[in-house]
């Protein structure tokens, strides 16, 4: 009896799992939208290469087929890759193996797992100008708040 309680409890977690999961994938995927489009804004026009001679200090899938690059806490890198790059979206890692310190379009690749996800193109990021903008929308909003907090109060 005890043996069939749990294999119930283990089965009713995992219905609770998928149902949870499946209405949390709406909202991810317009944060996942809404971060792309955001990096897409401050991205500047494509260019051939980037030269970096330290490890690169993080990166953040936006799209099946884009991450952004790190090379310092204030430079980023907007990078596409030509598809089918399976699993960018879930890598744990990814590996950057640059020629000569330096990173080219249509050259070099992202490791993901077993994948060689060839650079389609690269576009600077403005992240700088990115986060003060994001800072100065944030102070607006706590202005904004508590203005309606001062008028109903």
């Amino acid at each position: 009896m005890s043996c069939s309680r749990s294999y119930l409890r283990v089965a009713c977690l995992l219905v609770a799992a998928a149902v949870l999961t499946a209405c949390s994938s709406i909202p991810l995927a317009q944060r996942q939208a809404a971060e792309r489009a955001r990096f897409e804004a401050y991205a500047g026009k494509p260019i051939d290469h980037f030269t970096w001679f330290v490890n690169y200090d993080g990166w953040e899938p936006i799209s099946p087929d884009q991450l952004v690059l790190w090379t310092d806490i204030n430079q980023a890198y907007l990078i596409t890759v030509f598809q089918p790059c399976t699993d960018l979206m879930f890598a744990q890692r990814i590996g950057l193996h640059p020629t000569a310190s330096t990173v080219y379009a249509h050259f070099d690749a992202v490791h993901v797992d077993r994948w060689r996800c060839i650079i389609k193109t690269i576009q600077p990021v403005d992240y700088k100008r990115m986060q003060h903008d994001l800072r100065e929308q944030h102070e607006a909003q706590k202005r904004q708040q508590q203005a309606q907090k001062t008028d109903s109060g």
